[in-house]
C-alpha cells in the first residue's frame, strides 16, 4: 500500500471526503498495518457502572433454572406452611392474599431490572456488531492488498519470461 489516498482510490468507489468515520478508521489503521480488533468484554466492562453490573446479576441470576427451581420450592414450602402445618393460625390462609402480593412487588421490581439488563445487552450487540464490521472490513482490504501484490508479482514475473522468451527467439536461427 503506498498512500492512503491510493488505497481509497483502488478498493472503494468513493472519494475520501465521501467515506464514513468508521471507513476512514479501518483505512487509517489498514494503512499503518496496526490491529483494528478489541476485547469487547473488557472495553464494555470497564465502562459499566455499578447499577448497570448489579442489573445483570439480578438478570443473570433471575433467569436461571437455579432461581425458577429455588422459587418453586419456596412457593410450595409457603403453600404447604399456611395451609397444613398452620392449620388454626396461618400468617397467610388461603387464597395467599399476601404472597401475591409479595410475588407483585417482586415482579414490580424485577421486570426494570431485567429491562434494563436487556437494553444493555441490546447495546452490547450492537457495539459486537460495529466491531465485527470494522475487523471484517479491515480483513476485507487486507486481502484485497495482498491480491494485487499477488497479481503485480505475477505480472512482472510474466514481463520477465516475455523477456526471456524474446531473447531466446533471437539467438535461434532464423
Amino acid at each position: 500500500m503506498h498512500n492512503l489516498s491510493d488505497l481509497i482510490h483502488h478498493h472503494f468507489d468513493k472519494s475520501a471526503d465521501e467515506l464514513g468515520d468508521v471507513e476512514k478508521r479501518v483505512l487509517a489503521k489498514a494503512h499503518e498495518r496496526k490491529i483494528i480488533s478489541t476485547d469487547i468484554n473488557a472495553a464494555l466492562q470497564a465502562e459499566a457502572s455499578a447499577g448497570e453490573r448489579l442489573a445483570d446479576s439480578i438478570a443473570r441470576v433471575g433467569g436461571s433454572w437455579s432461581f425458577i427451581v429455588a422459587f418453586l420450592l419456596f412457593l410450595v414450602f409457603w403453600c404447604v406452611v399456611n395451609t397444613v402445618v398452620l392449620l388454626t393460625r396461618a400468617f397467610d390462609p388461603y387464597p395467599f392474599i399476601f404472597l401475591n402480593l409479595v410475588l407483585s412487588m417482586l415482579a414490580a421490581i424485577q421486570a426494570p431490572i431485567i429491562m434494563m439488563s436487556q437494553n444493555r445487552q441490546a447495546e452490547r450487540d450492537r457495539f459486537e456488531a460495529a466491531k465485527d464490521y470494522e475487523v471484517n472490513l479491515k480483513a476485507e482490504l487486507e486481502v484485497l492488498s495482498l491480491h494485487q501484490k499477488i497479481d503485480m508479482r505475477v505480472l512482472t514475473e510474466i514481463a520477465a519470461l516475455r523477456e526471456d522468451i524474446e531473447r531466446l527467439n533471437q539467438r535461434l536461427p532464423s
